[in-house]
């Protein structure tokens, strides 16, 4: 009987929690941290770390994007890895990469974003309290140069009031606007499933490294 363990980035955790108990999924489970995607090596170091870790598995799931090219060169010599074709987490959560083109100039936020370790308001506080408020806000207008408001994922997932009144304190204090976009779990759902259609999924067979050619499409 296969086998299967999912790696998922504690970004997505109330998501993909929540697609795992609808479908009845009992999926062995292991967590990246968000942190690590600020350092491509690192992540890429701690998948592999997992990949070779996970040596009685038959099939590993990645509930994660691309994350900047950070799974490029991975593989397994025991199990076939599967992938959703997208960018990043963002992307899992709204449909596919395509679907960000008109919200390019977002800042993207769920509950689990600001609850993971080192996320942008921590940081901003941690500034704050460092610096003091006008060098900070300096510090964070270059960061934000390019934004022009913070996008607030609604999953379905999480306690939108709540969250949507942090999210406005970082709109207000990064002086950009507030947006909801409504998300989808259909990705995680079809990960989780099987349900991998080629143009939506890379599935990597054992002994086979991920190539930048099979990056290059993304949906």
């Amino acid at each position: 009987m296969d086998k299967t363990l999912v790696i998922g980035c504690r970004t997505t955790e109330n998501e993909l929690l929540a697609v795992m108990r609808a479908a009845g999924i009992s999926y062995d489970l292991v967590w990246i941290e968000a942190r690590l995607h600020n350092v491509k090596k690192k992540l890429n170091k701690a998948l592999s770390d997992l990949i070779s870790e996970a040596e009685n598995y038959d099939t590993i799931l990645f509930a994660t994007g691309f994350c900047g090219n950070s799974v490029l060169g991975l593989e397994s010599s025991h199990a076939r890895l599967v992938l959703p074709r997208v960018d990043d987490c963002t992307s899992l959560l709204i449909g596919g990469t395509r679907n960000k083109s008109s919200w390019m100039d977002s800042y993207f936020l769920t509950e689990c974003w600001l609850k993971s370790k080192g996320n942008i308001w921590d940081e901003y506080k941690h500034a704050v309290a460092r610096y003091g408020s006008e060098r900070a806000d300096k510090i964070f207008q270059v960061m934000f140069a390019h934004y022009k408001r913070i996008t607030l994922i609604d999953t379905g997932c999480y306690d939108l009031v709540k969250t949507r009144e942090t999210a406005s304190e970082i709109a207000r204090a990064f002086s950009l606007d507030l947006n909801v976009l409504p998300g989808t779990l259909s990705y995680l759902t079809d990960l989780l499933t099987g349900n991998w259609e080629p143009d939506r999924f890379l599935i990597v067979p054992p002994h086979s490294r991920i190539s930048s050619e099979d990056l290059s499409r993304l949906s």
